[in-house]
């Protein structure tokens, strides 16, 4: 997507580890009008799917998530919760991620009664970097005995291994840009 691929470029920041920093306009502050553009993208690359909820990850993922539903007939957008609430009842599908940007492990939660059999559901975040965090959610689809659709991506990053990973298990992938950094140091962009 290049009003994506223009924006990283434009604002974003390569940094030390292969960290792309993009929170000026997309995990921290969020250009709406870009989110609006990636909402409809996705809709049009899922198109026909019979997507009924959009599955995303606290907390980057849930404003993306958001903008992107109304361009899925409203699907409901379900997040994991990364830590224990009160508010979530004892009857959860829960497991184990591993966190590459915060280098640490979490549980992934999701209550039984918003993800059910049945649920054709389509998978959204910001980055795929190991892809621990796409697995982790893929599994949770699986435990509710729902299906995955597919998986849409804002950013990949062709350097680690998620993409390769999720794409070798037959689930259709769609990441609006996928990023590679150069030998100098520089970012490019490839096409999968």
């Amino acid at each position: 997507m290049k009003l994506l691929e223009d924006k990283i470029l434009e604002c974003g920041e390569l940094r030390e580890g292969g960290i792309l920093k993009v929170d000026s306009f997309l995990n921290h502050q969020i250009d709406i009008s870009l989110m609006q553009e990636i909402g409809k993208e996705l809709a049009s690359l899922f198109a026909g799917k019979g997507i009924n909820k959009i599955l995303t990850i606290e907390a980057s993922g849930i404003g993306i998530a958001c903008i992107a539903a109304q361009y899925f007939d409203n699907a409901p957008v379900v997040f994991a919760k990364k830590t224990e609430s009160l508010n979530l009842s004892g009857d959860v599908y829960s497991t184990d991620i591993h966190s590459y940007t915060k280098n640490k492990d979490y549980t992934a939660r999701i209550d039984k009664k918003y993800l059910t059999k049945g649920d054709k559901v389509l998978i959204i975040d910001d980055f795929l970097a190991n892809g621990e965090a796409a697995m982790g959610l893929m599994r949770l689809v699986s435990m509710a005995g729902a299906e995955t659709a597919g998986v849409g991506i804002c950013i990949e990053k062709a350097f680690q291994k998620g993409g390769d990973m999720i794409r070798s298990k037959g689930t259709e992938l769609h990441s609006l840009a996928i990023v590679d950094v150069k030998d100098d140091g520089t970012i490019s962009f490839l096409q999968k």
